[in-house]
């Protein structure tokens, strides 16, 4: 059974332990925030260089399959996140990891030169494929974005109104000095592992799914 938007958030809030300042969700608020940063520091020191397109081009890909392996666990498992898995996707498959990011960005970018929604349309088709990379590793970019694309065809929609439940909780993360955005990312980010361990709990329990992940 597919779960509603509340059922996946009550479940993400479990995983991150129910208390915003308990030890569970401050280790999840950190993993986002680093990644946050990095690419914000990078993005401050080369202002006027376009180096700094280029190396946050770099570490997009690897920093999206480490949040997503991070988070994937801790759906699983409800263990307390290891920091040192930030960095797991520099450590294994960095160069597939790197065009994956890339190119997920530069195909996004350029359905968005189309119009706004054919735009936001592939990000949402494309939104489960680090989360198929960390559990397919020997997947390459191509097979990633389309396995992503089967996985969400007629769940978009359900992703994105589950993402636009979280818009009140945006506006009161950014009136707390907007240091509460990051509390709200690694809440919306437990929700997607929640939303794709349901996908694939419903792809296991349906002879006709065709889905092996």
């Amino acid at each position: 059974m597919y779960l509603s938007g509340s059922e996946l958030k009550a479940r993400a809030k479990a995983q991150l332990g129910h208390s915003l300042f308990g030890k569970v969700w401050l280790y999840d608020v950190i993993t986002v925030a680093v990644q946050a940063a990095v690419s914000n520091v990078i993005s401050l020191v080369f202002k006027n260089v376009s180096y700094g397109g280029l190396l946050n081009s770099l570490i997009t890909g690897p920093f999206s399959v480490s949040v997503a392996y991070m988070f994937l666990n801790q759906c699983r498992d409800g263990q307390l996140m290891n920091l040192d898995d930030l960095l797991k996707g520099f450590r294994e498959g960095f160069g597939e990891n790197f065009l994956l990011g890339l190119l997920v960005s530069l195909f996004t970018a350029l359905w968005s030169l189309l119009l706004v929604v054919p735009g936001v349309i592939k990000a949402y088709s494309w939104s489960m494929v680090y989360f198929i990379r960390c559990d397919h590793p020997d997947y390459d970019f191509r097979t990633c974005m389309r396995e992503s694309a089967a996985m969400m065809n007629g769940n978009k929609m359900r992703l994105f109104l589950l993402d636009l439940s979280f818009i009140g909780w945006l506006i009161l993360g950014t009136l707390c000095i907007g240091v509460g955005v990051l509390w709200v990312a690694a809440y919306m980010e437990a929700a997607h592992a929640q939303f794709y361990q349901n996908l694939l709990d419903q792809q296991y329990s349906s002879a006709a799914g065709g889905y092996s992940y």
